[in-house]
């Protein structure tokens, strides 16, 4: 397998993550396929329950997929896992491998997502060798119940101005929410529910994928 060249300038627009634990039972690569069909063309690969051997089977399956619709795979937290399935890139928590660390592995044709919850760590990320930002929640997320403070569109409005890099605003994001969000100053959204939960899941993301037009 080898791993497509992209610009990174484009970190825009829908970003899928795709969680087991969100799908609930729903194939992950079909939400995949569903989501491409509709215009997404980057996604995360999310499983923090998980065994590392059916993470790596899920991991690979997905890569092949969006490498087949023209577009990315990013791995949640593990450097190991996305240099295993030759992925487009990792995303970071807080907590997880110092950026320094990540971009030592990975090298400099992968891309390295950060999330923020903060203005602190939002200016810290700005000074860091990372492709975007992770920023939120904006709203109160319908996947997950330990989570950060909600930020609101304010805390977006205020850190907006705090970074050049591309922001991926998350939590509880809807279509009909969205286009707020964008005017916010967010570069793109990123969901999980939103498009795990659809009962047209195509329709959903070329809903999403419209308002970036």
């Amino acid at each position: 397998m080898v791993a497509a060249a992209f610009p990174q300038t484009d970190l825009r627009g829908l970003y899928v993550i795709l969680d087991p634990d969100a799908a609930h039972g729903r194939s992950l690569i079909d939400l995949l396929n569903a989501a491409a069909a509709g215009g997404a063309t980057l996604f995360q690969y999310r499983a923090k329950r998980v065994a590392l051997r059916d993470a790596y089977r899920q991991a690979q399956a997905l890569r092949q997929a969006a490498a087949d619709a023209g577009g990315r795979l990013i791995v949640n937290d593990r450097c190991d896992l996305a240099l295993a399935v030759e992925a487009d890139g990792v995303h970071l928590g807080q907590d997880d491998l110092p950026v320094e660390e990540a971009r030592a592995l990975l090298g400099k044709g992968k891309l390295i997502g950060l999330s923020t919850h903060t203005a602190a760590q939002v200016k810290r990320a700005s000074t860091l060798d990372v492709d975007y930002l992770g920023f939120g929640p904006i709203f109160t997320p319908f996947s997950k119940r330990d989570h950060d403070p909600v930020v609101g569109l304010d805390g977006l409005r205020t850190i907006r101005a705090l970074t050049a890099k591309p922001i991926f605003a998350i939590g509880g994001i809807a279509v009909d929410s969205a286009g707020e969000v964008i005017r916010a100053g967010a570069n793109g959204v990123a969901v999980i529910s939103a498009i795990a939960q659809a009962p047209d899941v195509t329709g959903t993301a070329r809903a999403f994928v419209a308002l970036f037009r």
